[in-house]
């Protein structure tokens, strides 16, 4: 007996639910940390993280409380599992951790926003996961839909941090210098897993990376 096919149709473009926050329930995703995105104006259903994903984040979340604690003018703060609403190319995404400078991030708090913006945004940070790390990555040439990479760069957000866990790469790599008109990022820096990550200013912080490990297999 041959399968099935069964379509269903939204009700609405995907960016428009996501931005209502209805897409994870006209998806019927369970409540258990999965997260649903609209990347490159597609759909992308990511399993909740794994523990060493949720420590690697949490490293760099640490530097920049460390940073913080160490000179109290330091401006920026961070917030994780955050929405952040890139309106201009009908985009939603919800990066690892989110970096704004300190006044942004009350306006924010009192405002009680529900997304950011990417004009909010000093940094961002992505930790690859092997289910959906092509979405976070610089587009393959074969690839016919835009990534996260190309997203940031076209809405202008000044740096991209993405760790990427694969064995084949154990690497960070801070993507500066956004071009929106193409969408690409025109600069990059890169340390290998063990290797002390040197943000430059106007973040000017260090980030210890000796317990990182790539993903197994």
């Amino acid at each position: 007996m041959s399968a099935v096919a069964h379509y269903y149709t939204l009700p609405d473009t995907p960016y428009n639910l996501w931005l209502r926050d209805e897409l994870a329930e006209q998806l019927h995703l369970p409540n258990d940390g999965t997260k649903v995105e609209v990347v490159g104006g597609e759909m992308v259903v990511s399993p909740g993280p794994t523990y060493d994903h949720n420590l690697i984040v949490q490293d760099v979340q640490r530097a920049l409380f460390a940073a913080e604690m160490a000179d109290p003018g330091f401006r920026w703060r961070c917030v994780h599992t955050m929405d952040l609403n890139l309106s201009e190319i009908r985009d939603g995404y919800i990066p690892d951790l989110i970096v704004l400078d300190v006044d942004t991030s009350d306006k924010a708090r009192e405002a009680q926003a529900r997304h950011l913006l990417p004009d909010q945004v000093g940094l961002v940070l992505e930790v690859t996961s092997r289910s959906n790390a092509a979405d976070d990555r610089q587009p393959a040439l074969s690839r016919s839909t835009g990534t996260k990479w190309n997203g940031y760069a076209q809405v202008g957000l000044p740096y991209y941090l993405l760790v990427d866990r694969a064995p084949r790469s154990a690497q960070t790599v801070l993507y500066s210098d956004p071009d929106p008109a193409s969408g690409a990022y025109l600069h990059f820096e890169s340390w290998k897993f063990g290797e002390t990550i040197r943000l430059p200013e106007p973040f000017g912080l260090e980030i210890v990376t000796d317990a990182w490990r790539p993903w197994d297999g």
